[in-house]
Parts: structure tokens; sequence; C-alpha cells
């Protein structure tokens, strides 16, 4: 029955408890223990109950705890506590980016990404990606970053994990309850809700905007499960995170791209960068360009030269197949309407998407546009990206690969969010309480030496014991819910052990991470788990897609072993992996594994938060771990293990056997002796030893507020002052370089490398200079509009010139005859050995960030 009038009923709250409305409804709670811990004063029991929720929590309260509270001296003033240091942060000026960039203008920068995992009472998140999306939004807050975000509010957001009684995974939905949450509906200046509308194939629809405030930085995001769409189709786009076919994914993407543009414009917002978080969103680079087409009266290739200079780009997926791709027939039901308004013929649409030659059979790829589109690139880590190179060189035909314009900013956590209280108070009293504003300082990092072993070890106790606690709590819940003998229930109560060698694995249950590496030997195992003198136990969380049933089997045949003799008290999955699951995980474990199947883990961020809270890592060198596992000498510093060296196999199977092998040698030989290796004082020195090498050598660098600072300054600052001076007089600039590169493109098929000379013989002593004269063809073009470049270096066996270095080579007049002459001087100064080079002419223009244009390239042809 639908009603005809609704209202919103919300806390009756005691005028001296007004403030906690203002606290719940700004989730730097999530990030600020003291915050949390008044919660959990008011009613510790409905804190846990709400999910973690206090704007559930005040609303469901009684009202007697809350005049109780009123009335309690101790509460208010803990209370005017926490809302001082609120107001506090929010309207400080002593920011790092005031600090660092007193006379630099702040850019506004839109952070568009499909899931953001903020807490886990606001459901919108299913993995790391959105994990890592939070992570920055907090980080920008706190450093004073000028940022916003644009995702969607999932009515059903990602699924709820339980197991049946065979072990498989079943996934159920539950429905966000909007009015309920710590957001707020944003209003017309009427009091109405902001409606954007978003074009879908034939017809618009109409979205509503809601606001989550991150500390400084505001969360917008789109919901169309609305009353003023009427077909059910057009309500369910926003239902589910990843959830339905190709096509509902298509219909999700244009709500994101082009609805969050259109949702800023109506807000007054016009950032001059955006950030695209994957590929999801790439679609708002339409809209960015058709909204400037209007504004300055430019067309489609114009716009696009001003719009490119403020998009940044950032891929997490190495695997070719998670990359979305849509079919044209698919990109013209949802987009033909559209793209009409846009000047440009579809089919030259469809070609900004295809890596191909072009032709409506290839697909239109969310990644390619945004590789295309952006003027900054990058991968999450230094493996990433040159994993990253290798899978999109072919965008840049002729281009080497460690030379295609796509580099890395190795992603980092946001440690006042994964750090436990017990940690926390530690680094304060020892390392000093700028850990926390400036985590990126290493030299406040090293004063982990200044923690007592005993202080240290019995605080990462206490977080074992809680874990194991939690595991308890958590398996005898899973066992009621199915439905469990009385028997099973008391052995739950009796599994694990408080004080044994814990190993924690949590992550999705995606086949490439091999969550079953380690149960690849059940015997082997079963002896390292019960040895009654060094007993070892294994806590394991994750979810896997519910379309993956391979990930599915992973998870099956744990809890297959779970429930055998040898491993029931030993073995415990936790059901339901989310953040807060993660952080009894991350905090609690002694060891971390990882065990993906190189180079397939883009990062990869558990480890970090487990290193932050002095958890040794226990890894392939993949992801994360192989850039931590090469910056450290571990013969000093002992920061965790590895598994194997980062070979690479032909054979899957093979590598899984030869690693699992490796793997157990390290526990057996390794981990578990050093675990166990006690002095008089039950201490393990050389252990702890490694704890404090861990986070030394660590935690500086795996922080989002490093990460943060890093997209600033990189990217964002000057991505913001390219466009600003390309916007300029109506977009001066960038008419002129879209007509600079239009008659570039038209002319380079007749540049050439007529001939190579120099005055070297063929045997050249080290150190000694000699000259390069190359005679370029450059057809209509000047020597101004490129770039000639002596590029030279050692040659390996294929002949194959390899650790070039691109040494550019200046116009000397034309020759005699036909052509330019360009000139160096260089000198073999790097060592010996077969050296060659060869001469390249690139695209020159004084507004590109790159000189690497698609398929602008010329090398000297060898004779």
């Amino acid at each position: 029955m639908k009603p005809v009038h609704t209202f919103t009923v919300i806390p009756a709250l005691p005028h001296e408890l007004e403030q906690l409305r203002d606290i719940a409804y700004n989730l730097r709670w999530a990030w600020n223990h003291e915050a949390i811990q008044l919660f959990r004063r008011l009613d510790d029991d409905l804190w846990e109950k709400t999910g973690h929720n206090p704007v559930l929590m005040l609303g469901t309260i009684n009202q007697e705890a809350l005049n109780s509270a009123a009335a309690d001296p101790a509460f208010l003033a803990h209370l005017d506590r926490v809302w001082r240091d609120l107001d506090s942060y929010l309207n400080t000026e002593s920011t790092w980016f005031r600090q660092q960039h007193k006379n630099a203008a702040n850019p506004l920068v839109a952070y568009f990404s499909a899931e953001f995992g903020i807490t886990e009472c606001l459901s919108i998140f299913a993995g790391g990606l959105g994990i890592l999306s939070g992570d920055h939004l907090k980080s920008a807050s706190d450093l004073g970053v000028d940022l916003i975000g644009v995702g969607i509010l999932y009515q059903q957001g990602y699924f709820r994990q339980y197991l049946n009684e065979g072990g498989w995974q079943q996934e159920a939905y539950e429905d966000n309850d909007f009015y309920n949450l710590p957001i707020s509906l944003v209003k017309t200046s009427d009091g109405e809700p902001l409606r954007i509308s978003i074009p879908m194939g034939s017809e618009d629809i109409t979205a509503h905007v809601w606001l989550v405030r991150v500390g400084r930085v505001p969360l917008y995001l789109l919901d169309t499960n609305i009353p003023e769409n009427t077909r059910p189709e057009q309500r369910d786009i926003t239902d589910q995170l990843y959830g339905g076919d190709l096509e509902m994914r298509i219909k999700q993407e244009i709500v994101l791209g082009i609805g969050g543009y259109r949702a800023l414009d109506a807000l007054g917002l016009e950032p001059p960068v955006y950030h695209m978080n994957e590929g999801h969103s790439a679609f708002l680079a339409l809209e960015r360009i058709r909204r400037l087409m209007k504004k300055y009266q430019i067309s489609f290739h114009e716009a696009a030269e001003l719009a490119s200079a403020g998009f940044v780009f950032t891929t997490h997926t190495p695997v070719p197949a998670g990359h979305d791709r849509f079919p044209a027939d698919l990109m013209a039901r949802y987009l033909g309407r559209y793209i009409e308004s846009l000047g440009i013929p579809f089919h030259e649409l469809m070609a900004l998407g295809q890596s191909g030659p072009g032709g409506n059979s290839e697909p239109f790829g969310m990644t390619t546009f945004a590789l295309r589109m952006a003027s900054y690139r990058n991968g999450v880590s230094k493996l990433h990206g040159k994993v990253t190179r290798e899978m999109w060189q072919e965008l840049w035909p002729g281009v080497p690969e460690d030379e295609v314009p796509i580099g890395h900013i190795t992603n980092g956590v946001h440690f006042r969010s994964w750090i436990s209280p017990d940690m926390n108070h530690l680094y304060d009293r020892y390392l000093g309480p700028r850990w926390r504003e400036e985590p990126v300082d290493q030299t406040i990092w090293r004063r982990v030496e200044r923690i007592p072993m005993e202080e240290l070890w019995r605080t990462h106790e206490r977080r074992r014991e809680r874990l194991v606690a939690f595991a308890r709590q958590q398996l005898r819940k899973q066992l009621e819910r199915r439905g469990a003998r009385p028997s099973e229930l008391y052995d739950a109560d009796e599994v694990l052990n408080p004080e044994a060698l814990t190993i924690g694995f949590a992550r999705r249950f995606a086949t490439y991470k091999r969550a079953t590496l380690l149960f690849r030997d059940p015997e082997r195992l079963a002896r390292i788990l019960n040895d009654p003198e060094r007993p070892v136990q294994i806590v394991i969380a994750g979810k896997a897609h519910p379309r993956d049933e391979a990930g599915k089997e992973l998870i099956r045949q744990i809890i297959a072993l779970s429930s055998l003799p040898e491993f029931r008290r030993h073995l415990v999955f936790i059901e339901d992996y989310d953040m807060s699951v993660a952080r009894y995980l991350v905090q609690g474990a002694d060891v971390w594994l990882n065990t993906p199947l190189r180079p397939r883990e883009a990062s990869g961020t558990s480890g970090m938060k487990a290193a932050a809270n002095g958890v040794l890592n226990l890894s392939t060198l993949d992801g994360w771990w192989d850039e931590a596992w090469h910056m450290v000498d571990h013969r000093t510093n002992p920061i965790g293990w590895a598994i194997g060296l980062g070979e690479h196999y032909e054979n899957t199977a093979d590598q899984d056997r030869v690693e699992a092998e490796a793997l157990y040698d390290i526990l057996e030989r390794d981990v578990i002796p050093i675990f166990y290796e006690r002095g008089s004082s039950d201490l393990p020195r050389r252990w702890v030893a490694h704890m404090k090498a861990c986070i030394g050598n660590l935690c500086h660098f795996f922080n989002t507020h490093r990460m943060v600072r890093s997209y600033t300054e990189q990217f964002y600052l000057p991505s913001a002052e390219r466009f600003n001076q390309l916007a300029e007089k109506k977009a001066e600039k960038a008419r002129k370089l879209a007509a600079w590169k239009a008659r570039v493109r038209q002319a380079w098929p007749e540049l050439k490398v007529l001939s190579v000379e120099t005055d070297t013989n063929r045997e050249v002593l080290l150190g000694n200079a000699f000259t390069v004269r190359a005679r370029i063809n450059l057809g209509d073009l000047q020597p101004s509009d490129v770039s000639v470049e002596l590029y030279m270096g050692l040659l390996n066996a294929d002949g194959e010139i390899v650790e070039a270095t691109p040494l550019p080579m200046k116009p000397v007049g034309s020759s005699s005859g036909e052509g330019h002459v360009f000139e160096t001087v260089t000198s073999a100064d790097s060592k010996s050995g077969l050296h060659g080079f060869t001469v390249r002419i690139l695209p020159y223009h004084p507004e590109l960030t790159t000189s690497f244009l698609p398929g602008l390239i010329t090398w000297a042809e060898p004779s």
C-alpha cells in the first residue's frame, strides 16, 4: 500500500546532547577512537547491535538512557571534548596543504569511484577498491586537499555472506535504510530533493543526491530508486553493487559518470580536475566535453583537448578480463541519442574506446577510453605500473614499453582507520602524536626502537586474545544459524588458542589469490598445526563474487577441512567479511598471509594494514609486497618473509606446487621457530625485533597520506594549472592545440629519417665523445613541431636496445639536399660492451604533458 504523505522521524535528543547529532553525521568518527568510545559509552551493546551506526543507534536508544546521559557530567565532558575536537578539525587553517603550498591555489578535485568503503554501516563497497577510495577521502580530509567524492548510493549494496551446511557461499541482499544512516538527502533552497536528469537510451531518468560528510570532504551519492522513476527497471539501476549483467553495468556507469557530473553542476561545482578511480566513471569525460563545447562554443575535439588536461585516471586491474567493455549495440541503445549531442559520428566515438584499428566489431573499452582521455595515468604499485604499461602498450604503437605514459603511485592505507586503539596509545607514548599528522616522516617511525620489547609484545598479545574471542563468538553464531548440535556449539567455545601462532588470511576469493595454497598438502599442514610444543592456527575470511563458482569452491574446500578433527580447533572461517572483521584480523594476527599468483595482484592493502599493527607479512612477491621487499636490506631489517623470488612459471600448476612447498618450508624453518624462541621472560625477542623492523621501515611509505600527497603534487596541481591555462581567453590555447594536433596527424605519414651518420668508429673508448647527425624529412612540419632524439643503450642477446637513454638532437639547419639536419654530441660512459643507437621523431608542443601521442612516433629504419 503506497502512502499519500511521507515524513521523516528524527531522534528526540535532550538539548544537552544535540551535539551528538553533528558528530554522528560526520564520518570522521569512523577514524576517531575518542568519538567511537563516546557512542560505546552511551550503550555498548546497542553500538554493536546497530552495526556501529550512530544514527540508527540514536534513533533506537531508550529515551531514559538519553536523559540519563544528559544528566551525567562525565558523559557531557566526554561529549564536549569530542565535539570541540571535531569543530577544531573542520575549521583549522593549519593543514598540510596550506603549510606546504602557501602560495598555491587549492584546486577542487572531483574523485569518482563506483564504491566507497568508509565504515561498515554504510554498505556501498565490495572490497579493496572501495576501501582504498574511502581511505583516499579520509587522507584528503586530514591533509586539507580540496576534494569531493562522487559515487552511487546502492539500495542493497554488496551482498551479505552466509554458508549453508555444505559450506557453499550463499548471498543475502538487505536494503539500506537511508534515513537511518549517517547521510543526508541534498535539497534545493525550496526544500525539495535535488533532482538530476540522466540520459538513458531514448528517455531520461531521474536521480536524487545524498551527502556523506567525511571529515572536511563531501561525498555525493546518486540514487535512482525514487518515485520520479515510474518503472522498476529505472529504479533498480542503483540496487546492487556489481549486480546484474552487462546491460545493468552500462546503466550504472552512465549514472555514475554522466549523472555524477551533472550532480556537481547542479550543486554549482565545476572542478578543474576529475580523478577517475577505475574505468567505471569514464563516461563523465563525455559530459565534461559536452559542457565545455557549450560553454566555450568549441568543437568536440577542441573541448576534448581542454577536458583532457583536467583528467587523472587510476587503474587497479592487471587482468584483461577485469575491464568493462560494451558492444556497439549496447552503446547505441543507451548512448546513441546522447552521442548525437556531441557532434561526432557514432563510429568515431566508438574508436576512442577501441584499441585496434577501429570498426564496430570491437567493444568500447572503458579503460581504453579513460587512458586516451586522461593527461595523467597510473597503476597502484611499482610492479603494477610495469604490468599496466605492458597491457596497454598497444595504445601507443612503436613506443618502448618502459616509456608508455603510464606511471604508478603506490596505494596506502589510512592508519587512524586501521591501527588498533592499543597500538594507537603505544605510538602516542613513544613516537609522539606527529605519527598521526605526518606519517610520511620516517624519522618518526624509527622511534619504534624506543618501545620496550615487553610492552610492544604485551600490547600485541591483547589484540590476539581479542581476535580469538571474536572468532569464537562469530563461529558460535554461524553454527547456531545452521542449527548445529549442542556439542558443536560447545566446541566453538574451545577453538583456537589465545597464545598460539595465528595466521590471518582475509580477502576476496578470486582464484588468482590462491586462498587454498596453504592447504595444498593437508597432511603436512595438519602436522604443523597440531605440534603440541609449537601450535599454529589459521583465521580466514573473504567473499567470492556471486557468479564466481570457482571462488565459491575454494571456500567450500576450506570449510570441509575445518570440520575434520585435525583442523577443527586450529582453523576458523569467519563469514560475511567486512571492515569490522578486517580490523580484528589485521590487528590480532601474528602473520598476514598473501598468496596471489604474480603479477595479478595490483597492490593489495590488507597487508599494509597488518604491517601498521606490527603484524608480519608472509607473501609472494606481488603487488605492494614486491615493492616493500625490495625497499630494505633483510639482513639488518627483517620485515617478514617472501614466498619465492618473483619467478614466473608457464604452468600454473607447477607454480602452485613449488610455492606451496616453499610456504611450508618457510613456516617450518623460519616463522614458527622464531615465534616460539623464548627466553626466561617468555619473550620472543627476535620476533619483536622483526615487528619493529616492519613498522620502522614500511609505515612511512605505505599510507594514504603519502599517496594523496603524491597525487596532489604530481597530478592534481599540474593538471589544474594546465586546464586553467588552456581555458583562458575562451579556450584559445585549447583551440590552437587541437588545430596543431590535427595538422601534425595529417602530416605525420610523410615524416622519415633519411639518414643517420656518426664520426665514431666501430670501437669507442669508454667516456669518449662522438657526434651523431640525422637528416629528417619533415614534410609540411617545421623543426619546432617535433622532437628528434638519439636513442642509445646496450644491446641484448636479440640485438635490441635496452636500458636506453633518449637524448635530444638539435636542428642545425637544412642540408644541401632534402630534409633538415639534427645533431647531438654524446659519449658511451655507462659501461663497456656492445652498444647501439637509433633515431626517433616525436611530436612536440609546449602544452603537451607527454610527447607520446598514439600513433605519432617514427623510428629510423635499419639499413
